[in-house]
């Protein structure tokens, strides 16, 4: 027995006293207190504080730096001949790829068969050129301007249409029988013999017009050359029906 007066210092738990140290010291780790291999010990899960929540990145919002467009397509450029061009000269003058016969073999249509002659007014496919993007398909779609042959059918055709913007009366049948009748078909007949060629002015083209008369009666938008087949049936239709009411009224009738 201890002796009389004397206090036995109490036992410490070993788990107690190791506490105790681990309380002592400022930031300690705390571990678990309870074994893995106590009957009946559940594993205690952590509570999720509001720290530890983790937000995921926001998309960027996209801005109109972002826009991408993709590349026109090509579309055709086209030259409109004036008097005194030649084939070989607009190839030149606009770089055409192949020269003047790849330009013939790509106009032959409106050209004709021989590449010699190219009648002012038509126009020329050249090559390509970026084009604009394309509207939608409901959008309404521009008037398609005819092609016409470069022959007599196409000559008395474009003359019709140029006609018909000028209120000049006319029929095919009615040109056709006067220009063979004046020159069978020839866009450039000249008549050397005759009292307006005796007086320095010839009659000229498929309706045989002297220059007066073209000048007057010459209809815009048409060339000013008096060879021209179109110029010069327009010319002569316009005057026919000023003098006699219409170019069918001349002559007669077959």
């Amino acid at each position: 027995m201890p002796a009389k007066g004397k206090h036995r210092r109490p036992k410490q738990h070993p788990i107690t006293r190791k506490l105790a140290l681990a309380g002592t010291g400022g930031a300690a780790l705390a571990l678990p207190l309870i074994s893995t291999t106590t009957a009946g010990a559940t594993e205690v899960a952590a509570a999720p504080t509001t720290n530890s929540v983790v937000t995921a990145p926001a998309a960027a919002a996209p801005t109109t730096n972002s826009v991408v467009t993709a590349p026109a397509a090509a579309a055709p450029t086209t030259y409109s001949v004036v008097a005194g061009d030649t084939l070989s000269e607009i190839a030149v003058e606009h770089s055409v790829s192949g020269g003047w016969k790849q330009l013939y073999a790509a106009n032959k249509s409106v050209i004709g068969d021989n590449p010699s002659i190219i009648r002012p007014g038509i126009k020329l496919k050249l090559g390509t050129q970026p084009e604009a993007p394309r509207a939608s398909r409901s959008a309404a779609r521009p008037a398609i301007t005819p092609t016409y042959a470069n022959n007599l059918d196409g000559w008395i055709k474009e003359s019709l249409a140029v006609m018909a913007e000028h209120g000049i009366p006319g029929t095919y049948n009615g040109i056709h029988r006067n220009v063979m009748r004046e020159s069978s078909g020839n866009p450039l007949a000249i008549n050397n013999w005759d009292i307006n060629a005796q007086n320095g002015i010839p009659s000229k083209g498929l309706l045989q017009v002297i220059d007066p008369t073209f000048r007057t009666y010459h209809v815009p938008g048409t060339s000013s050359d008096s060879y021209d087949p179109v110029a010069n049936i327009t010319a002569a239709c316009n005057y026919a029906a000023a003098r006699y009411g219409s170019i069918d009224n001349v002559n007669g009738p077959y």
